[in-house]
């Protein structure tokens, strides 16, 4: 029986520590007078997501590693590359000297989703296509392929929602993207990066700045939900913790 981690109600503490973590960044900002930049400060604080790794972690234990390496401090976070030298993760599983997970971690809040989400897809498709060309070049060396997880947290907001019209003069566009909001391009993304193999699982969290009390976070699809990343994730620590331990 996999060991999920209660992570509903993680999630949800998840959530409230994003929300806190951009807030608190914000405050920082205007306290030194720099307002502006209080967008920015909360992408770059570096704690957002932390409350998504805490889960990451606890499933690696829960779930059979419990003498894994786990790597979030940034020293220990390089992988090599092919098209790179090296590329820097979110959070890295190794035990016995095998890569066995791989965690990359992101949000985006508005007002501005056009270019961050052109940003956020070239960067997600780049690193899997480097990543797993380096494993194919023997990067890692001869052992099964790791787990590679994307997760994402888009803030749920009115430019978020909203229908976005593409201009292609040459030749239409995917009869999927037309008329999607931002929300909606980011699910497709997320489906498209498993079903071609770019990742083992990806999710998107959709949630309100109202949701820094509460937690709440809404999800887009069943393929591109959070339990879709725990049960994979729980699954494969689970069968490699019984091939390189039984």
């Amino acid at each position: 029986m996999l060991n999920l981690a209660n992570y509903e109600e993680r999630a949800q503490a998840a959530i409230k520590t994003f929300w806190g973590a951009r807030e608190a960044a914000r405050q920082k900002q205007i306290e030194a007078g720099r307002v502006d930049q209080g967008e920015r400060a909360g992408v770059t604080s570096g704690k957002n997501m932390d409350g998504f790794l805490d889960l990451v972690i606890d499933l690696v234990r829960l779930n059979g590693l419990q003498g894994a390496d786990i790597h979030k401090n940034r020293a220990m976070l390089t992988l090599p590359g092919y098209f790179r030298p090296t590329k820097l993760w979110d959070l890295l599983v190794t035990y016995k000297g095998e890569l066995v997970a791989a965690v990359e971690l992101k949000s985006q809040v508005g007002p501005s989703f056009g270019n961050n989400f052109n940003n956020r897809t070239e960067e997600a498709i780049g690193t899997a296509h480097d990543l797993w060309t380096a494993y194919r070049e023997g990067a890692f060396g001869e052992q099964p392929r790791p787990f590679i997880a994307w997760i994402m947290a888009v803030e749920d907001a009115p430019e978020s929602r909203t229908p976005v019209r593409d201009s292609s003069p040459h030749f239409p566009v995917f009869e999927v993207f037309k008329g999607a909001s931002y929300l909606q391009r980011y699910d497709i993304l997320c489906q498209r990066l498993v079903q071609e193999g770019l990742y083992s699982s990806a999710a998107l969290l959709a949630t309100k700045r109202a949701d820094a009390l509460t937690g709440h976070f809404t999800q887009m699809s069943d393929l591109t939900s959070l339990k879709a990343v725990v049960t994979g994730l729980a699954g494969h620590i689970a069968a490699a913790a019984a091939r390189l331990d039984g």
